[in-house]
């Protein structure tokens, strides 16, 4: 797009906003627009500076030194223009509708004894002294408001602002009588006496401030400005546009359902207010319980907004009746408001035996629910992963009866447009604004972030910002090149990290090359790893790439290597950037297989997400065959395969085994057959090369091989072949350094305690 195209099409988009409203402006947009200089013409500036003022008042609900200069700017460059002057009237009815005092002035009474009404009039002049500083701010503006009232197109807001303003000064001459009628009258209190007089006074000045209030409070209500209710602050969240409508239509059902008994029908059947919300971390389940609980307390089904927030460790206690204390203690805190319990399936634990108090922490809730004592006095939101809940729930019926179908409400992961909206909320909180460059180099690493279930959407958008509001701190007070730019703007560097995949270093290829032996394991490796830097450097210069198949199987006998080999492979993925995390998950039969229908499936679910972002690596994988009909294994093969498809680069794995058992594997699923290309073969280590591990041991343990024990440990590798392969010369040295320590305290010797000697080893308590 030309240039000419994109000022037609952003001039286009600044009219919208000001046809419709300015509270419908993007305000991130409208920053980037100021800060880049993207206007030439004074008056769209000036259209602009004062959008951004409502937007940034809107957002704070504070008229702060920001929203004044950004009005102040607009009048400057555009003195007539009635866009301009409807704003600064918006703004300026908004930030007048507030109360004059927070709390009741105190009353005094001449029975009071001195020291008493010295304190109450020491308070009165603090109340006053705070009325006469907003008195003070709001005439501040009075010039300004009169110039742009000249402009300003709403006539009855242009009324209520001049019926605002001289109530502003008559409220401004009382606050003055008033300090001086209080002063006055303090300073004649001497033990009983005080003058009647000057309390007078001071009770006429109180009593025609008083008038005034009432005034003011009348002119309040006729402003008609907007409450900020619960469903306008769920409307203002990004996003979430099917839990927008749930909430809603819950919201108007309770209204309904009051104004019906209102008139005088009855409900025999109430609707239940307890909640399931469902979720993953950062997605605003509890944002919304929040919500739910001042939707319950505006209506009057609730008579308070509060969430008490628990898990699992306020409510299950270590010992038979502390549980129902802690459970009920919780729901006593909770009373007349919202018990909010985060994961609370954890409090079902698979597996878990008598010494398990959480069914009792479920009994004892659906207890309270259900006795007349709390039965509808509380409601209680149960939050967590969605599977994981209905799991819960399926194997608690009493539970699961209390939380209707209709309450239960599933929070998506939001996407990476709205990601980047939350990022520019957080960021606009904290008087930043983002580069557009800073906006691409934040999707890189949201991309990278998002791993897993575990991603914590909003919550890690949040971290994000500030780690690089962190970032661009410490490097500008480095520096100390301090402007505008550097205390406002965030910019692509402050999101950068360093890249691995960019290093010189490649951690995972120095430790593979430092292994003993397994020359064509390396070679099979350092092929892939060629094989995806060359896949990558063609892709960034935009040509065709050939799909890279990671997923392999390390077929050998134990020892020789393979989940050793794993690990770095896992480490070079990472290095390479294909992997997220780079770690590795080890598993076996017994990790993924259950005793009964259903369970595994849960079990394999849950080690594959561990291993997400990394590899999941399966030992002995040919024993997931099933033997039977009562074998499960099968189910873990198939949930493999299914999970694999669904998570696609974010899941490496690696099937390690026999080779010909791992053959009979891929034949019971042809999908799993499909998803492996690569196979390597882990060889036997030679003699030589056992050696050389055994002496890797021994140095890595911080010990010495002497001569003699080397060469007899050398021809006995020769003469006889070693089960075990590298994990045998491991266990060879653990028993080594034990025999050694035994030896060396029954011969009173402290010298060599270093060296392992041909006494040592139990290898060569065989020889001849």
């Amino acid at each position: 797009m030309g240039k000419q195209a994109q000022d037609k099409s952003l001039i286009n988009e600044i009219e919208k906003w000001k046809n419709t409203s300015f509270k419908q402006a993007n305000e991130a947009e409208l920053v980037r627009i100021l800060d880049n200089d993207l206007l030439e013409d004074e008056d769209q500036i000036a259209d602009v500076m004062a959008m951004l003022a409502g937007r940034r008042y809107e957002r704070k609900r504070e008229w702060d030194n920001q929203v004044d200069q950004l009005l102040t700017g607009a009048s400057d460059k555009a003195p007539s223009s009635p866009y301009v002057a409807d704003i600064w009237v918006d703004l300026a009815l908004s930030s007048m509708n507030e109360p004059w005092f927070l709390e009741e002035l105190p009353k005094i009474r001449e029975t009071d004894h001195s020291q008493g009404r010295k304190s109450k009039i020491d308070r009165l002049l603090t109340l006053v002294l705070q009325a006469k500083a907003w008195y003070q701010e709001l005439k501040g503006k009075e010039e300004r408001i009169e110039h742009v009232l000249r402009y300003a197109t709403d006539e009855d807001k242009k009324e209520k602002i001049k019926e605002a303003l001289s109530l502003i000064e008559q409220v401004g001459n009382c606050l003055e009588e008033i300090l001086r009628s209080a002063k006055a009258y303090k300073r004649t209190i001497n033990g009983i006496y005080a003058s009647r007089e000057k309390k007078q006074q001071l009770d006429d000045a109180l009593d025609e401030l008083k008038d005034y209030l009432h005034q003011w409070e009348t002119w309040r209500k006729t402003t008609d400005e907007e409450e900020t209710t619960a469903l306008a602050t769920l409307y203002a969240m990004t996003g979430i546009d099917e839990v927008k409508r749930k909430v809603e239509t819950h919201y108007h059902y309770l209204e309904y359902e009051k104004e019906r008994q209102r008139q005088g029908y009855h409900f025999e059947n109430e609707r239940s207010l307890n909640m399931i919300l469902t979720g993953n971390p950062g997605t605003g389940k509890t944002s919304i319980a929040r919500l739910l609980a001042k939707i319950y307390y505006d209506l009057g089904v609730l008579p308070r907004e509060e969430v008490v927030e628990v898990d699992r460790s306020h409510l299950v206690g270590a010992y038979v009746g502390q549980t129902e204390e802690k459970t009920m203690k919780v729901i006593q805190q909770a009373l007349g408001g919202i018990l909010f319990i985060d994961e609370a399936y954890s409090l079902k634990r698979e597996g878990s035996g008598g010494a398990d108090y959480g069914q009792t922490a479920i009994d004892t809730l659906v207890s309270a629910l259900t006795s007349g004592d709390y039965a509808g006095k509380f409601a209680v939101i149960l939050a967590g992963y969605p599977e994981e809940m209905r799991t819960f729930l399926w194997s608690n019926p009493g539970l699961r009866s209390r939380f209707p179908e209709t309450n239960h409400i599933y929070l998506p992961d939001f996407s990476m447009e709205e990601l980047l909206e939350i990022a520019e909320h957080v960021a606009l909180d904290n008087d930043f604004s983002l580069t557009e460059e800073a906006l691409t180099e934040l999707r890189k690493r949201l991309e990278k972030e998002k791993v897993d279930e575990s991603f914590g959407n909003a919550r890690t958008v949040k971290n994000i910002i500030l780690d690089a509001i962190f970032h661009k701190g410490a490097q500008t007070a480095k520096e100390k090149v301090y402007s505008k730019e550097s205390f406002t703007v965030l910019d692509a560097d402050a999101f950068k990290r360093h890249d691995r995949t960019d290093s010189d270093e490649q951690v995972g290829e120095t430790q593979l090359n430092k292994l003993v032996g397994l020359t064509n394991v390396k070679r099979e490796v350092h092929q892939l790893s060629s094989f995806v830097q060359m896949q990558k450097k063609r892709e960034k210069l935009g040509l065709p790439t050939v799909p890279i198949q990671l997923h392999a199987v390390f077929t050998g006998s134990p020892g020789t290597g393979k989940t050793t080999v794993a690990s770095i492979y896992s480490q070079i993925l990472y290095d390479l950037g294909l992997l997220k995390r780079g770690h590795m998950i080890v598993t076996g039969r017994s990790d993924l297989v259950a005793g009964y229908v259903g369970q595994t499936a849960i079990k394999t679910k849950k080690k594959i997400r561990e291993a997400l972002g990394g590899v999941l690596f399966i030992d002995e994988a040919y024993s997931l065959v099933s033997k039977g009909p009562q074998d499960f294994g099968r189910e873990a093969v198939d949930t493999l395969v299914e999970e694999m498809s669904k998570h696609g680069e974010n899941l490496v794995v690696v099937l390690a085994g026999y080779s010909a058992e791992i053959a009979k594997l891929m034949k019971t699923n042809p999908g799993l057959a499909s998803r492996f290309k690569k196979y390597i073969d882990f060889p036997d280590y030679s003699p030589d090369e056992l050696l050389q591990i055994l002496k890797y041991y021994i140095d890595q343990f911080g010990y010495t091989l002497d001569d003699t024990a080397e060469e007899a440990m050398r021809k006995e590798l020769h003469k006889r072949p070693q089960k075990g392969n590298g994990r045998a010369m491991k266990d060879q040295v653990e028993e080594a350094v034990q025999r050694q320590a035994f030896r060396l305290i029954q011969e009173a010797n402290s010298h060599d305690v270093s060296r392992l000697t041909i006494d040592d080893f139990p290898l060569l308590d065989e020889e001849d």
